[in-house]
């Protein structure tokens, strides 16, 4: 870290502060080399998810709607004093102390075009009374209740709604039976109001105008007008259709147009309204940006890099430049797509790439100290890091602070900008530390492959400096020497303060106004002028000041009008149909998957990082097998460590050589010797422990030496190590010489190649190895149609070659029929109470009252577990509640353990008293013997059954139908209930689910209560076949958690087609496992009983389970 912290003059809190950002940047970078592959993945994930926010809020800008020009909201004000109507006031105006007791009214109007200018037809009008009547019948939802407009709207001296449209002049009877023309010169001011450019010779209008007026007296009415507005914008009447949703209604050659369209109409619009030295300060920029990307891929190409760091610095300014969009709109600040246009340029300008190039050139300088090929390229990344940190970060808190002080300035426009910039700035520092490290290493890493292939290309010459930044540099640094030293040293500051001095100035121009470009708040307003407002205008001012509040001031907000345009085949026809239609066709297929709110994020991302991925995985798979077979040759060419220890026994030093030597054979094990170990040293205790926070330095007897002299924990060892198997393997070797016979260490527990990251934390603590148990498969067998393999763990001889018999002889009559009675896990926690009335208070309120309350409890705990039923049970002062709930796929005892806790907690809010004694009673009941579960279930409760045909019983079992009854009678019922058996109905239930529980990852402690099965047998169809059934009603598996995350577990899951979650129907999976165990157990069942009955039990075992040297006898098992 002493490079990071450079010796300089100042306080000791600017020390301080430069510490901690330094060793933040340190890790950061740490981190990002190390994992450069997820850091990468991680800063796309979220970028993907900031564009697709962004995107979806930008479709409601106005560039993407039929309208063009952005009107603001005009303000006009009438008191009594004002004789001759409204004037208008500026937005700062109405903040006046004269404007605080006024009337508040917002007049909102609805557009109705026509572009053929046939508005005045009889089927078009009817259609526009039709929706008026929508409107007025549209109802608000809002948190405290349902409004609609007559709630809303400004009432006069009757308390009438005020409005106009076409109700005043016609009416549904009007249109059909009367004279058009004459309906309107009834009403001429009316009609000129409503109707734009109307024509009565002609009987031809544009538009129709519809007016309502809001009570905006309060801001909550303000948003509910607001929120009525918005609503009406997303209906449609027959034709009718809003311009606000042109964007989705429209095909996408349509929406495409209107885009395209609007965007040129705007910049045609503000360069009209812009001064020319507006347009020369935005073109000035944009030329200025231009130079600026070109600089950088010239500067990148002269590092050694065509185009692939140079793009990666401009999708960094990409994923900031989102970022910072997201966290403004978060704030609440509005940027607009103007000042965006307008503000982009300067963005790319003032940030620029300075400091991307700084440390791409650091750390390329680092890269050529040694070759490639004998370097760590993470110590090459963090030491470049810790070179160019503190500067960098120096300069853009100083930038960042000269825009917070812009964005403190209040001027609309600047102060968008200044913000913008601020956060924006501050993402690229971290992204820069995070996401562009990771690229530079993975650069770094392909570059050495590349050199150990021989195939590194020669021909690109890097430079210190690219010819553009070098003549910049020149042109303002008043050095005219060079010292050749300057490569190792941190680039001069002249660049940083000259942007520094462009953003200052920038600032202070808008500051004095010299210049206006990004001052928008002058946009066109609303014209009151016009007849369909003016006359709007003087009829509210009318009513007003004949109503009771008439002695006040009028304040009236005209907002733009909402437009709606009735839809014509010249619209709809802007590309031919014989292109469109077959178009439409493959994009509503297209639309199913890629258009879905959720999937197309993720198709978009798996796209691009897959991509990504196979490209470098693709490269790296290029480095020759030599490379290696030298590796491997090295490795074993390194002489075996004679260590040097204290005093021991003869056999503990010859398992410390064994640990030795095979130190050199674990994964990585050869980064882990130290030149002391190699050379047969080991370090004193104290030389050790200064070398902890660096545990690849250490050799394994070194590391054995701390934990045993407790200056480190065997159980943390994985954590400290940052290597599994080697972790494992040192705490074998500390077991082995700390127990009695000394022999684990030299066992043949299996070690190596196993799946430890999937261990730790999860399946196992204190590891020393890993136990394999053999796996067989019975079957196939017909369950519920599908034929399955069944796999099944099991050191057992004869079990699955039984099952298989028993899957056989299902399979011959058709097949096993499963089905699900119940599904519900358990947890029965147990509450003390100071006295039985309290205890029985409680108990009436969970079974009556207070369910609801649990429940909702218990539920909001997960999205998966959903209480079904609650059983409760006295003991004296004790309270025993059984809450049994589905829990998805999962097995689920966390899941309910984490809602009991919950509903627990809700529950001694209305008990005070209460105290909980533990959070499991034993009234589950979980791996004990209960007749709890036996009655009740736990888990998934299922039921099998299978027809065995007579002839199948005597070919395949050996036996006869009536030979299997009589035996199932006398044995699992009569003998289970001599023996006083609970849920043992059954000849070897456990056996079988065991071993499956093992092969998939199950918790094989649960087998206690799982194995609760009776078994039926019957002879039907005139004693000819043969029945069999298995009732299981506590059978707990689950296809996601626990053992079900280590990978041998996950292939047979796969191979049941169980594996984790199910897609659509949460549970689906793990209720299938659960079918699939009930008929496997049922095919052992009857399998056993008929060895049973034919005598073969024995005689299969003797031959199975004695004598390792004896020979497999074929079919000896059981005969078939």
């Amino acid at each position: 870290m002493a490079s990071i912290l450079p010796h300089h003059s100042g306080t000791s809190a600017f020390r301080s502060i430069s510490s901690v950002f330094g060793k933040g940047i340190h890790r950061a970078a740490k981190l990002s080399s190390r994992n450069p592959i997820e850091m990468i993945a991680g800063i796309l994930i979220l970028s993907s998810f900031s564009y697709f926010y962004l995107f979806n809020l930008a479709r409601t800008s106005d560039i993407f709607s039929g309208t063009v020009t952005r009107l603001y909201p005009t303000f006009v004000y009438a008191d009594k004093n004002t004789l001759d109507g409204f004037q208008q006031l500026s937005r700062n105006d109405v903040s006046l102390d004269s404007t605080i007791e006024a009337v508040k009214i917002q007049l909102r109007q609805i557009s109705i075009v026509d572009q053929e200018k046939n508005v005045i037809d009889r089927n078009t009008l009817a259609t526009i009374l039709r929706f008026q009547n929508t409107i007025d019948h549209t109802l608000l939802d809002d948190h405290v209740g349902q409004f609609g407009y007559s709630a809303l709207c400004f009432k006069d001296a009757q308390g009438e709604c005020f409005s106009q449209s076409l109700t005043d002049i016609f009416d549904m009877d009007t249109i059909d039976s009367d004279d058009l023309r004459r309906s309107i010169n009834q009403h001429p001011k009316l009609a000129a109001s409503i109707f734009g450019e109307l024509d009565l010779n002609a009987s031809t209008a544009s538009s129709i105008l519809l007016s309502f007026a809001f009570n905006a007296s309060t801001d909550y009415r303000q948003q509910l007008s607001y929120a009525w507005e918005q609503k009406v914008s997303t209906l449609s009447s027959g034709d009718l259709v809003s311009l606000s949703n042109t964007g989705n209604q429209e095909d996408v050659f349509t929406w495409a147009f209107i885009i395209s369209r609007n965007i040129v109409y705007r910049i045609k619009e503000l360069i009209d309204m812009a001064d020319n030295i507006d347009i020369i300060v935005i073109l000035g920029g944009y030329v200025m940006m231009l130079t600026t990307f070109v600089s950088l891929y010239m500067n990148m190409r002269s590092m050694g890099s065509r185009y692939s760091l140079a793009t990666a610095v401009v999708v960094n300014g990409f994923f900031s430049f989102m970022f910072a969009l997201l966290t403004v709109n978060a704030l609440g600040v509005d940027v607009y797509p103007v000042v965006l246009a307008e503000a982009i340029p300067f963005l790319a300008v003032t940030i620029g790439f300075e400091r991307h190039f700084k440390l791409t050139k650091r750390v390329f300088e680092f890269s050529k100290e040694t070759p490639l090929t004998k370097q760590e390229i993470r110590k090459t990344i963090v030491r470049a890091v810790d070179s160019v940190a503190l500067p960098i970060a120096r300069d853009c808190i100083m930038e960042i602070t000269v825009l917070a002080l812009g964005a403190k300035s209040g001027i609309s426009g600047l102060r968008e900008f200044c913000l913008l910039s601020a956060i924006l700035l501050a993402y690229d520092f971290i992204i820069m530390f995070t996401w562009y490290t990771a690229v530079l290493a993975l650069k770094l890493e392909l570059l050495r492959i590349r050199e150990i292939n021989g195939a590194s290309n020669k021909s690109a010459k890097t430079t210190g400096t690219g010819y553009i930044r070098s003549t910049v540099v020149k042109a303002f640094s008043d050095s005219t020497t060079t010292n050749n030293n300057s490569s190792i040293k941190a680039d001069e500051p002249i660049i940083g303060r000259v942007k520094l001095l462009m953003i200052v100035g920038f600032v202070a121009m808008q500051l004095f106004k010299v210049c206006t470009t990004f001052q928008g708040s002058s946009g066109p307003q609303v014209s009151v002028v016009e007849p369909g407002v003016s006359n709007v205008l003087e009829k509210l001012l009318a009513q007003h000041r004949a109503s009771d509040m008439g002695h006040l001031p009028l304040l009236v907000e005209v907002f733009p009008p909402l437009p709606f345009h009735i839809a014509s085949s010249s619209y709809k026809t802007i590309v031919p149909d014989s292109i469109r239609q077959p178009l439409d066709y493959l994009l509503e297929t297209y639309a199913v998957y890629i258009q879905h709110p959720v999937i197309s994020k993720w198709i978009t991302l798996a796209l691009f990082v897959s991509l990504f991925l196979n490209t470098y995985l693709f490269k790296v798979a290029k480095q020759p097998a030599k490379v290696a077979a030298t590796a491997e040759t090295q490795k074993s060419t390194v002489p075996t460590i004679a260590t040097v220890a204290p005093a021991a026994a003869a056999a503990a030093a010859a398992e410390r050589k064994t640990l030795t030597h095979h130190s050199h054979h674990h994964k990585h094990g050869n980064k882990h010797q130290s030149t002391f170990a190699v050379q047969g040293v080991i370090r004193t205790l104290e030389e050790c422990m200064q070398l902890t926070q660096t545990p690849e330095s250490l050799s394994d007897e070194e590391v054995i030496m701390l934990v045993q002299k407790g200056k480190m924990a065997s159980y943390a060892l994985e954590k400290v190590l940052g290597d599994l198997e080697r972790a494992v393997s040192i705490r074998r070797a500390l077991v082995s010489r700390a127990s009695i016979t000394k022999t684990l260490e030299s066992s043949l527990l299996p070690l190596h190649n196993y799946h430890y990251d999937k261990v730790m934390g999860a399946c196992c603590e204190n590891v020393i190895g890993y136990m394999p148990i053999p796996v067989g498969v019975a079957g196939p067998m017909n369950i519920d149609g599908d034929s399955i393999h069944i796999p099944m763990a099991t050191t057992e001889g004869c079990l699955i070659a039984s099952a298989a018999r028993g899957c056989k002889a299902i399979n011959a009559g058709g097949g096993a029929t499963t089905i699900i009675t119940a599904d519900g896990m358990t947890r029965g926690p147990c509450v003390e109470f100071p006295s039985i009335i309290g205890a029985a208070a409680c108990k009436k309120f969970i079974e009556e009252d207070g369910a609801e309350i649990i429940t909702a409890a218990f539920n909001s705990t997960s999205r998966f577990a959903r209480l079904r039923k609650l059983k409760v049970a006295l003991a004296g002062r004790l309270v025993f509640i059984r809450f049994s709930t589905t829990t998805g796929d999962a097995m689920g005892m966390n899941m309910i353990s984490k809602g009991c806790e919950k509903a627990l907690s809700v529950l001694s809010e209305h008990f005070p008293d209460m105290q909980i004694v533990s959070l499991s009673g034993n009234y589950c009941t979980d791996k004990k013997p209960a007749a709890i579960n036996w009655i009740e279930g736990r888990g998934k409760s299922v039921v099998a059954e299978a027809v065995i045909p007579g002839a199948v019983v005597e070919k395949v079992l050996k036996t006869t139908v009536a030979a299997l009854v009589e035996l199932n009678i006398s044995k699992n019922l009569i003998g289970s209930a001599m023996a006083g058996s609970v849920g043992g109905f059954n000849a070897h239930a456990a056996n079988i689910l065991t071993a499956v529980y093992l092969a998939t990852g199950q918790d094989p402690a649960q087998n206690v209560e799982s194995s609760n099965c009776i078994t039926l047998m019957k002879a039907i169809n005139d004693n000819q076949d043969l029945h069999i059934s298995c009732s299981m009603p506590s059978i707990e598996v689950g296809t996601i958690g626990g053992g079900t995350i280590l990978p041998p577990q996950q292939a047979m899951l796969d191979m049941l087609g169980v594996r984790g979650p199910h897609p659509t129907e949460p549970g689906k999976n793990a209720q299938r496992l659960a079918r699939i165990i009930c008929a496997a157990v049922m095919a052992g069942e009857l399998s056993l009983c008929a060895a049973l009955a034919a005598g073969h039990l024995v005689k299969a075992h003797m031959a199975h389970n004695r004598a390792a040297a004896t020979p497999a006898v074929p079919g000896s098992c059981i005969k078939s």
